[in-house]
């Protein structure tokens, strides 16, 4: 029986960002499909089976679909058919799988599309690792509290 990975969620007018959870993941399968079927597989790094189907809320472009595997996520840019905002990520009705969650960290309101320009851009060239780019290891860089401590 196959397990499923956390899948975090954001959207564009004109794409939607998949970022599915899973370290060190092999065998990775994404397939798109034109009514809008999303299914990922692939077998984390214990040998666990994981995947999800994910019927999404309207239709997409699968050739506008690409994927990067990085050491912690695999990020899927998915293309909508038709340049709108989705109200929900899913067709179904009803509450979401709970493994499906908005990844704040992308999400942009319509309103603010224009000013956002971390995904909007959509450079497709430059791998995403789901990293953030520190070297500290966890470790905040507060340097008003420094001042304040007189250091």
């Amino acid at each position: 029986m196959s397990r499923h990975p956390e899948v975090l969620w954001a959207q564009r007018s004109d794409k939607v960002y998949l970022t599915i959870a899973l370290p060190d993941a092999r065998d990775v399968a994404v397939k798109c499909e034109p009514q809008g079927l999303f299914s990922f597989s692939g077998t984390g790094i214990q040998g666990e089976k994981y995947d999800c189907k994910l019927e999404l809320y309207a239709a997409i472009v699968p050739e506008g679909c690409k994927t990067t595997i990085g050491l912690r996520n695999i990020f899927c840019s998915i293309q909508k058919e038709q340049k709108d905002w989705w109200k929900k990520l899913l067709k179904s009705e009803g509450k979401p799988a709970p493994y499906l969650k908005v990844d704040w960290n992308k999400w942009c309101d319509e309103d603010d599309e224009g000013l956002s320009s971390d995904l909007a851009s959509d450079n497709d060239d430059v791998a995403y690792n789901g990293e953030e780019g520190s070297d500290d290891e966890g470790m905040l860089y507060l340097p008003d509290l420094e001042k304040a401590r007189g250091n």
